[in-house]
């Protein structure tokens, strides 16, 4: 056996020790993870055939020292949420007087003059931040205010408070009362339009159902991106039948188990680093060919979140059910994408939201995985850009260019 083999072989072996592990300290863990990475770990193995363990390590450095993926910043502010846990969020600005005409939405809401210009507000998905915006944030800066903010424990913004004094887990409701809290600090005033990606989608979804009137009064326009609006635990995962029941009936309580042994976990997800880049870029792209730099950025936030961050969001999505809260969308101009590929929140599930706003832009992204965004950003800003000039937010004739490009195949559907 060859060197490269046998280190492929013992890649292998030690995922498994290190599942083994887990199994013993922590019940089902070990099967569920297997389950889970056994897609990725067969990629895995393969590229430890080709490229060396020393050479990828290089590959990581260079590409986190070199990559620019995630450096934007603009003016820092805080929220707070009702149990007092600290909400980051960041605000791009423009010159007022750089406001685009009013929209007869616009008038009818706010009278002759609104009273600030367009907000568009970006939420987050599960595990990322509100980096993961990076190429639409960048087209769209001097072009129309933008706020960006991390969901509560992710990214710069606290740790729930609840979840780490009461032990509870987060729920969807949550995450949109912590959106208004955003909204009000940094967007009292002025119409808005609310852009979501998968959880970030369901975090607006719950806005609109505890604050209907927040939509009808303020809100010009809507971008709901590769998210769900229910039936989260009919999703198999890119599984096999036995594999996602497995799955369905374990993960849960694994991750419960595994949030509380924080500390072994993570050291465990250092220590089988490439496994994990597998499985992340497994649930994140379709492509074959999505940049090296761009994949490492999303490794890198995913690698950012706890797992007992993770474990305490993860129960929230099998509940989620925002169907009804729809309905509060209809009066406005909607986009709707997903990538066909999204084994996370498949497409069908954005096809179900359109079929409920029947007057929504519904996109559907060939060769894209979950993370859209990142994978085709062209596609993406380009839809949102027109979503934008439809609601009065941007000028009519402004330019918005699709900054970067991380694949070479990505077309609208």
């Amino acid at each position: 056996m060859s060197e490269s083999s046998a280190e492929a072989v013992a890649a292998v072996a030690s995922a498994t020790g290190a599942a083994a592990n887990w199994r013993r300290a922590t019940g089902f863990a070990g099967a569920a993870i297997g389950v889970i990475a056994a897609g990725a770990a067969a990629g895995v193995a393969i590229e430890r055939m080709t490229v060396g363990r020393g050479m990828r390590q290089k590959a990581r450095l260079a590409l986190d020292s070199a990559g620019p993926y995630g450096s934007l910043r603009g003016m820092p502010g805080k929220a707070y949420g009702d149990d007092g846990t600290e909400l980051y969020y960041e605000v791009d600005d423009i010159d007022p007087e750089a406001a685009p005409a009013l929209t007869p939405r616009r008038r009818r809401l706010f009278g002759r003059k609104a009273p600030a210009p367009v907000t568009v507000v970006f939420s987050h998905g599960y595990c990322l931040s509100q980096d993961s915006w990076h190429f639409q944030r960048a087209a769209l800066r001097g072009v129309v205010r933008t706020v960006h903010w991390d969901q509560r424990s992710h990214g710069r913004s606290g740790r729930g408070v609840a979840q780490m004094e009461q032990g509870t887990h987060v729920d969807i409701e949550q995450l949109g009362r912590d959106l208004k809290a955003v909204i009000d600090a940094a967007a009292p005033e002025g119409p808005l339009v609310l852009v979501g990606h998968s959880m970030g989608g369901m975090t607006v979804m719950a806005l609109a159902d505890q604050y209907p009137e927040l939509i009808r009064d303020r809100v010009v326009a809507t971008a709901f991106v590769g998210t769900s609006s229910g039936k989260l635990g009919e999703v198999n995962f890119g599984l096999p039948v036995a594999g996602v029941n497995a799955v369905r009936r374990v993960l849960p309580g694994v991750l419960r188990a595994l949030g509380q042994r924080a500390e072994l976990v993570e050291k465990g997800r250092r220590a089988t680093a490439d496994l994990f880049a597998g499985i992340i870029k497994r649930y994140s792209f379709s492509s074959r060919d999505v940049d090296p730099a761009v994949a490492r950025f999303a490794e890198r936030m995913i690698e950012g979140t706890p797992i007992d961050v993770v474990a305490e969001f993860y129960p929230a999505f099998s509940d989620h059910d925002k169907t009804e809260a729809l309905a509060l969308f209809t009066d406005m101009p909607v986009l709707v994408l997903a990538g066909v590929g999204d084994l996370v929140t498949p497409s069908e599930h954005s096809e179900a939201i359109a079929d409920l706003l029947p007057d929504a832009e519904l996109v559907l992204v060939p060769d894209a995985g979950h993370l859209v965004m990142l994978e085709h950003p062209e596609v993406v800003t380009d839809r949102m850009a027109d979503l934008l000039t439809r609601a009065g937010a941007v000028p009519a004739g402004a330019t918005v260019s699709g900054y970067g490009s991380t694949s070479s195949t990505a077309q609208p559907g």
